[in-house]
């Protein structure tokens, strides 16, 4: 029972590692922390059944942490998600602009009208006044967050399609635009 246990444990654990770190939305992450706290609950077994006081009492405060996690990603985050999702698709069949959530923005690929992909997205910035969005940061090259480049596309040199960001720039003039300061 305890190996049985112990391998659960280091399989969920993993796998809602994965899930979590992978920022794919409310969804998947509130499913990592539910997959986190089968892997507490299997490693309080184990905690249990070899007396390891440490690895019971550790696993108990983290399986009441994945808790909050999931009460967090699966019910709050996941119902605001829901929302802002219904009040997109309202915006579209109400009279006026049809409207993005910017909240999506992040990862959103910055694509040219032959489709070639030049940055992709990783905020907007908008004035604090008026609203309005000044400029996207978006980033090129490197892996991971390792070597890319941090540019800033002007709001007049973009336009937001639907899971795209569109942009007449190629990808000489992307690289070419402002660098957003760096710390």
């Amino acid at each position: 029972m305890t190996d049985l246990s112990g391998w659960v444990a280091l399989a969920a654990t993993c796998i809602a590692a994965l899930l979590t770190a992978s920022n794919l939305g409310a969804r998947v992450t509130g499913w990592g922390f539910v997959i986190f706290t089968i892997g507490a609950v299997a490693w309080i077994v184990v905690g249990a059944a070899t007396g390891q006081t440490q690895l019971l009492y550790s696993n108990i405060f983290l399986g009441v942490v994945d808790v909050f996690g999931i009460w967090r990603w699966l019910g709050r985050k996941a119902r605001i998600s829901d929302v802002t999702v219904a009040e997109v698709e309202r915006s579209k069949q109400d009279a006026g602009e049809a409207l993005f959530s910017l909240g999506r923005l992040d990862g959103l690929p910055v694509k040219t009208p032959t489709g070639e992909t030049v940055a992709y997205m990783v905020d907007a910035l908008a004035a604090c006044a008026g609203g309005q969005i000044d400029y996207f940061i978006v980033r090129t090259g490197g892996v991971g967050g390792v070597g890319e480049t941090l540019h800033r596309l002007p709001w007049n040199k973009a336009t937001i399609g639907e899971g795209y960001i569109l942009t007449n720039l190629s990808a000489q003039d992307v690289a070419r635009l402002s660098r957003a300061a760096e710390v």
